[in-house]
């Protein structure tokens, strides 16, 4: 695979990203603050804390409805078809996401938000594009490694994005909220040229494959057949749910404890990316090749329910952001360390859904915490930090007592 080509699935997973990184810091303000009149004034703040867990809920169980579908299309079409039908989803849902803030309307930006998430199935199809080119073990950790890098991009670009587009100090009556989802489509549009002009399948399309929009269920529950995949799958999942609950609260959370604004939201991001990065560029490789992988996902998972208590018990809003970082710096660890345990798992012919598991399980994991977690929110804004790191332990737990067998041990050690 060509240094250009890398390049085309980097941006694929960049612009796929930014969706997060820029979107959820421009969701909270429009939904959280009284400021702004795109809710009614006298919207409460419980109601507020809801629209917020259902509009990002919304995003995510649209996203787990596509990431099989979508992931197994590409084993049949060809990865690149699959990409380029992903990046048309996400331009359609950033156009009516515009739409809906010149109108004020929640019901258009969910689904924007929707139809962006259905088509958001772009990470385990580059994540499956850049298995098909890796020739050994240690070339899939390094590749799985920029995957990762252009993840922590994407999530520092994201609200460098939002936050300069929007900031009136730095651009004048040119800012605005709406500005960055424009920034957002023309990167969209110059990814789509990229991967149509560099990046050629390195596997040809496997015929034959029937899919069904039903399949979004039967390939997850086609685990049951994968004793292997089942035992990482249930630890990921819970996993998962820490990773993402932590996630998605934690700028709803500073927003109504500490009233940061949309410059602290961002800046939530930002810290959030650059560890990540900073774990991929760093601390992947050494770590990946000094140690198994079952003993680096048990420290990191540790790490990062504690991570998740000190975020929850700061009295100061820069003591957060250092435990923001501290969580993923140590996620940006373990989850290369994962995707290789799911790949090593299974066949070649299985990368796609393998990899569209992992991303189907991410996002049902997203979409329970945001609804139950928008939820628990409305009562005490602490409630669902402690639930995501009793969640973090119960990954702990799995990944100690159910990946001590040896199939898993011998892909741990590869």
């Amino acid at each position: 695979m060509s240094i250009f080509a890398r390049v085309a699935l980097l941006a694929v997973v960049f612009v796929d990203l930014i969706g997060q990184g820029l979107v959820f810091p421009i969701v909270n303000e429009l939904i959280m603050s009284t400021h702004l009149s795109f809710l009614p004034l006298s919207t409460s703040q419980a109601e507020r804390h809801l629209y917020y867990g259902l509009c990002i809920g919304i995003f995510f169980i649209a996203w787990f409805f596509g990431a099989i579908y979508i992931a197994k299309l590409s084993d049949s079409i060809g990865r690149k078809k699959g990409i380029v039908i992903c990046l048309f989803g996400a331009l359609i849902g950033y156009l009516l996401t515009i739409l809906s803030l010149f109108v004020n309307s929640l019901w258009l930006l969910i689904l924007g938000r929707a139809i962006s998430g259905f088509t958001a199935g772009n990470q385990p199809i580059a994540q499956a594009a850049m298995i098909d080119a890796s020739n050994s073990e240690q070339e899939k950790a390094r590749n799985m490694g920029l995957i990762v890098a252009g993840i922590s991009a994407g999530l520092v670009g994201g609200p460098i994005i939002g936050g300069v587009f929007s900031d009136s100090s730095l651009l004048g009556h040119y800012a605005s909220l709406k500005l960055p989802f424009y920034v957002a489509t023309l990167l969209i549009v110059v990814t789509i040229f990229l991967v149509q002009r560099y990046y050629t399948d390195t596997k040809p399309p496997i015929k034959g494959i029937r899919i069904k929009l039903s399949e979004v269920f039967t390939q997850l529950l086609h685990i049951r057949q994968k004793p292997v995949v089942g035992r990482l799958f249930w630890a990921y999942f819970a996993f998962m749910i820490a990773n993402n609950a932590f996630f998605i609260f934690m700028t709803n959370y500073m927003t109504s404890r500490f009233h940061i604004g949309l410059f602290g939201t961002n800046m939530e991001m930002i810290v959030l990316g650059v560890a990540m990065a900073s774990a991929s560029l760093f601390l992947v490789a050494p770590i990946l090749k000094r140690f198994d992988k079952i003993s680096i996902v048990s420290t990191v998972t540790l790490i990062m329910a504690l991570s998740t208590l000190g975020f929850v018990l700061s009295t100061h809003f820069l003591y957060c952001y250092v435990f923001i970082a501290i969580f993923y710096l140590s996620f940006g660890v373990a989850y290369p360390a994962i995707l290789s345990l799911f790949s090593g798992s299974v066949s070649d012919d299985e990368q796609g859904w393998v990899m569209g598991v992992t991303t189907a399980g991410f996002t049902l994991a997203a979409g329970l915490s945001s609804f139950v977690g928008g939820g628990l929110m409305a009562i005490s804004l602490t409630i669902s930090f402690y639930v995501t790191a009793g969640f973090a332990f119960l990954a702990l737990l799995l990944v100690v007592f159910t990946w001590r067998i040896q199939p898993i041990k011998q892909i741990a050690k590869a």
